[in-house]
């Protein structure tokens, strides 16, 4: 088959207008056959011939402006994108860095509490036989004796001496003696109810708080702690163990530090009576 039209033919249309072929052009054959026709001596004198290399020099600077801009929008919309991958990836980094710290200062404040804990409670506590120490007791009496004037329901204060201490350290060594306070810490706290409160005074001696209890009753619970100190059975000893305590109730008003003088002097009485007794 014949092709649509050759160079030629297209040469010898008019130079512009109504020319519905060329207009269905691509661009870039357009411009090379307006150079064509341009270049061609046949249309040097032609009138528009100028007006149409004007055109044509202008339209490629157009182009040229317009590549331009092409090349610095996709040059700024890259380096935008870059910008933004680069914010992107700063924020979840400051991000991954901010968690990072919270972790640590979560585990950072947990330590601490529970080192404060720890500290609190060794504080508190005798490190030989687990019991509350001297603190601790003198804490719980401060609260008892606010409750007791409070409810005007008064406690009763006993404290316990371990009978010829000194002879199972002496004999058996002190090693012996703490393990022999172990047990006998043990014993008490067994003995009691589960309100009451016991802790080591110092020494052999242990100190125990019976809140809302009369002196009869709290004879009673000493009898039951007395009873579970003597059912103590150590293989290293053979010797029984036993325990004088003095017994005095809280007066409403008073200081607690009388009561614990009262109940001393029914311990001094109990030991002077023979020991293994209750007095109070």
């Amino acid at each position: 088959m014949k092709q649509a039209l050759d160079d030629k033919e297209l040469l010898e249309r008019p130079l512009v207008g109504g020319n519905d072929l060329v207009s269905t052009l691509p661009r870039g054959l357009r411009e090379v056959l307006f150079q064509a026709l341009l270049a061609d001596p046949a249309h040097q004198g032609n009138p528009l011939r100028e007006p149409l290399a004007h055109l044509l020099g202008c339209n490629q600077v157009h182009q040229a402006q317009l590549r331009r801009l092409i090349r610095i929008s996709d040059g700024y919309q890259y380096i935008s994108r870059r910008q933004q991958e680069s914010l992107e990836h700063q924020y979840d980094r400051q991000l991954h860095r901010l968690e990072k710290l919270a972790r640590i200062s979560d585990r950072y404040q947990n330590s601490l509490r529970e080192l404060s804990e720890t500290l609190k409670q060794a504080s508190l506590h005798d490190p030989l036989t687990g019991l509350g120490n001297r603190r601790f007791l003198m804490e719980r009496l401060t609260q008892e004796t606010e409750r007791a004037n409070r409810k005007e329901s008064p406690y009763t204060l006993g404290i316990l001496d371990v009978d010829r201490f000194k002879a199972i350290n002496d004999r058996f060594g002190h090693e012996a003696g703490d393990t022999a306070l172990c047990a006998i810490a043990q014993a008490i706290a067994s003995a009691l109810r589960e309100y009451d409160v016991c802790g080591r005074w110092g020494g052999e001696e242990f100190l125990i708080l019976m809140p809302e209890t009369p002196l009869d009753f709290a004879r009673q619970i000493a009898q039951r702690v007395s009873q579970s100190i003597k059912a103590i059975h150590l293989e290293f000893l053979d010797i029984g163990i036993s325990a004088s305590v003095g017994l005095s109730v809280y007066r409403l008003g008073e200081r607690f530090s009388d009561t614990l003088n009262r109940a001393d002097a029914a311990l001094l009485q109990a030991k002077t009576h023979g020991r293994d007794r209750i007095e109070g």
